[in-house]
């Protein structure tokens, strides 16, 4: 990975598939990336209800699951749309530099 400035590259635009979400670590952070509508987000990659890996559920609407128990979560703003979920997850800013996707976990979107 490449850093720059408080950013870090964690893979290249073409190896996101839309709707398809992505984990990575960024500084120890478990990190979700979803490219999807032109965009491309990061997020928190554990669920604020079960502790599980978003990254393995589905996108859509510009929102990701949790494939446990249903709960959806905005990519934008990390906010819940749906129980059992109460608590939002951290959401990331991300620059898109060339082909790579850059994204900082010191600072929240």
């Amino acid at each position: 990975m490449t850093t720059t400035d408080a950013y870090v590259a964690v893979c290249k635009l073409a190896e996101l598939e839309e709707d398809t979400p992505r984990r990575v670590e960024v500084d120890g952070t478990p990190v979700s990336v979803v490219s999807t509508g032109g965009d491309v987000y990061a997020i928190y990659d554990i669920c604020s209800h079960a502790n599980v890996s978003l990254s393995e559920g589905e996108v859509e609407d510009c929102q990701i699951e949790c494939w446990l128990h249903g709960s959806r979560f905005d990519l934008r703003t990390g906010r819940p749309s749906g129980l059992p979920a109460t608590r939002p997850v951290p959401v990331y800013p991300v620059k898109i530099v060339g082909d790579d996707v850059l994204v900082s976990v010191t600072q929240e979107s």
